[in-house]
């Protein structure tokens, strides 16, 4: 599947289970879209991509709050701001290598999830992602993958879909050219 096919079908697989997909030229303006989005504090963890474009410092410079680290910070904290290593076009999912507890509760605990994601970083399906995933385990044996599909949602045995009560109530995926091509890389 060619990569605009692959970023139509995430696009649309994401959205249909209430994720919100936007695209941008460049970082500058997701960047401002994250500011006008985020009321209060948000959190940045430490993570490859973020580190090499400054995003805290970035982040910082539009007005942002940033939280401190921990858990109570995090609980605290409106948003959380993470890259991701890859994304499955078929479900709409992003994939990130969590074994970090500062990127596990970015990812978790605050109302609004935001993640930058390199278009390229876009493979087809989990089959795809086999490859991949074998490589991040040989790596670090013991790491921590999170796959995130859509904002939290949950449902009782009544069937009565409730959304943001084990994670975030909103999921904003930021699709950013430039970014970080390496799927090994946050």
């Amino acid at each position: 599947m060619a990569k605009a096919n692959l970023s139509k079908t995430f696009t649309a697989a994401a959205e249909a289970v209430g994720a919100r997909v936007l695209a941008f030229d460049t970082i500058d303006p997701a960047l401002e879209f994250i500011a006008a989005q985020a009321a209060g504090t948000i959190v940045v963890p430490d993570f490859p991509s973020g580190e090499r474009m400054q995003l805290a410092g970035r982040l910082r410079g539009l007005g942002l709050e940033l939280a401190g680290s921990g858990r109570t910070a995090a609980e605290a904290a409106a948003a959380g701001v993470t890259g991701a290593n890859f994304a499955l076009a078929a479900t709409g999912t992003v994939v990130l290598e969590s074994t970090a507890e500062e990127v596990r509760l970015a990812t978790t605990l605050p109302e609004r999830h935001f993640v930058l994601l390199d278009p390229a970083k876009i493979i087809a399906d989990d089959f795809a992602a086999v490859p991949h995933l074998r490589e991040l385990h040989r790596r670090q044996p013991r790491n921590y993958l999170a796959y995130i599909t859509g904002p939290s949602r949950t449902a009782d045995i009544e069937r009565v879909l409730t959304i943001g009560v084990h994670g975030p109530r909103e999921l904003h995926i930021l699709l950013v050219p430039g970014l970080s091509s390496d799927v090994l890389e946050l």
